[in-house]
């Protein structure tokens, strides 16, 4: 007789958790479905600071979900839908919590619709991220100009714009609509897709053409000139500037030869569909964010001498690779986005000097033993804050180490393999290093782990004079 196996019943719905666990940010991201797309919209009106806005979220569910949450930091929520049926939803702390009208099924896609209002005048401070005493730290989340606005989210500010699951680990598409009086313009992430004028306001619409995470989005809204460019391969190059800004043109038009750069000294091409820099009327002097597709600078770096902003623009470029294209699968990852663009960004800044390398990697050398004793090592960094500055140089300085070790050859090898491996996904430290032991044909986890994990400065291969 032919048996006929049972069918396993299905695990009843649950709630998703409601953060994910990490270890810096204990808070933040949330458990249950997978976001697959975002669709932002704002109406952006000059002299107030809110915002009458939507975000659509398309999810996969990872579970069977009686609810979940979102994080959001709006100033008010509207309404919120389920696949079309209005779900019943509470605020607390900076979470979002949505009840769906009937459970969503395990693998299942949903969407969310959050009908919220902005208020960029709001600037809550974090609740994991504690600047140093001493330190002057004026960013602020909505960078409110004198035209317009634009986004500062990372790490964990994101969900003031829109609410979302704000985890680098959870990447998602993003489509950005904004409407404004028509003598502004509206930019955002990815390519312009359309532009719909109707009376005397304009609607733009950006879309990506790959995931990326949340603290990497950015809307600027404001009176930009454009500066169009060819990149290589044909890629779009299309940067904005403030229309008030005199000068800065010059800087800006270096951009293609930096991606050139970049692409023959990592020899992979450029990750995304476009690529240009944004210059914000911000009084961050100095700061700036590699926000996907257009990197994100104070207006005024733009008219400071070349050899400080170039090295800096390449940083911003590298993350492009490492940072939004690979992302970090936790924060305490970031050593993976902050090392590499520093990485990158010092053997620039040693060609452009007519310098070794390796003059310029022994400056951060000799400054490592201080770096991690106030910052912790960089795969496990003391603070969350410390995730902003802390692991740049020592990340660094890791992946010079390595490079030192194994030579030119294999070490490009491992990072080309590596990025082959994860682009358009995240990854862990871990990664790294299986990579690192694969591609080199022999066990460099001790090696790694020293540099990654240690709190004090481990000797620097072939440079036994250096002196930390």
């Amino acid at each position: 007789m032919l048996g006929v196996a049972g069918t396993a019943a299905a695990a009843p719905p649950t709630t998703g958790a409601p953060n994910l666990g990490d270890r810096l940010f204990p808070d933040l991201g949330n458990g249950g479905y997978d976001a697959q797309s975002y669709d932002v919209s704002y109406d952006y009106r000059p002299g107030v600071t809110t915002m009458d806005s939507s975000v659509v979220m398309r999810a996969r569910a990872t579970q069977a979900l009686s609810s979940f949450s979102l994080d959001a930091l709006v100033a008010k929520i509207g309404s919120v839908t389920v696949d079309g049926r209005p779900a019943a939803f509470r605020t607390a702390g900076e979470k979002l919590f949505v009840t769906p009208a009937a459970p969503v099924r395990d693998h299942a896609l949903f969407d969310v619709r959050i009908e919220y209002t902005s208020d960029r005048k709001l600037d809550p401070p974090s609740p994991t991220v504690r600047v140093p005493p001493g330190m002057d730290w004026p960013i602020k989340a909505w960078i409110n100009t004198p035209d317009g606005f634009g986004f500062m989210g990372q790490p964990d500010r994101a969900h003031l714009f829109f609410p979302a699951n704000d985890y680098p680990g959870d990447k998602a598409r993003f489509t950005f609509r904004v409407t404004t009086p028509s003598d502004l313009t509206a930019v955002a992430n990815g390519s312009l897709v359309s532009k719909d004028l109707s009376g005397d306001r304009t609607t733009y619409v950006w879309r990506t053409a790959s995931d990326i995470p949340t603290d990497i989005t950015q809307v600027a809204v404001g009176k930009f000139r454009e500066i169009d460019q060819t990149g290589p391969h044909g890629l779009p190059v299309q940067s904005f500037l403030p229309a008030s800004l005199t000068g800065g043109d010059d800087l800006v038009r270096q951009t293609p030869a930096q991606i050139a750069w970049l692409e023959k000294t990592l020899g992979l091409p450029f990750p995304f569909q476009r690529y240009g820099v944004l210059g914000l009327d911000s009084d961050y002097d100095g700061v700036a964010l590699e926000t996907a597709t257009m990197s994100t600078f104070a207006a005024a770096t733009f008219v400071q001498p070349a050899d400080q902003v170039t090295p800096v623009m390449v940083h911003e470029l590298t993350h492009q690779y490492f940072g939004d294209s690979v992302s970090v699968g936790s924060w305490d990852d970031m050593w993976l986005s902050e090392g590499h663009a520093t990485y990158y960004q010092m053997l620039f800044s040693a060609q452009q000097r007519n310098i070794t390398f390796a003059d310029n990697m022994k400056s951060l050398y000799a400054e490592d033993a201080d770096q991690r004793s106030t910052w912790g090592p960089p795969a496990h960094m003391r603070n969350a804050g410390a995730t902003l500055v802390g692991s740049d140089a020592a990340g660094a300085l890791t992946l010079f180490a390595l490079h030192e070790l194994v030579g030119e050859q294999t070490f490009q090898r491992i990072e080309q393999t590596f990025y082959t491996q994860f682009h358009g996904r995240s990854a862990h430290t871990q990664d790294y290093i299986d990579v690192a032991n694969r591609v080199a044909g022999r066990d460099l986890t001790s090696f790694l782990t020293a540099w990654l994990y240690g709190t004090a400065t481990p000797a620097m291969p072939g440079h036994p004079d250096w002196k930390a």
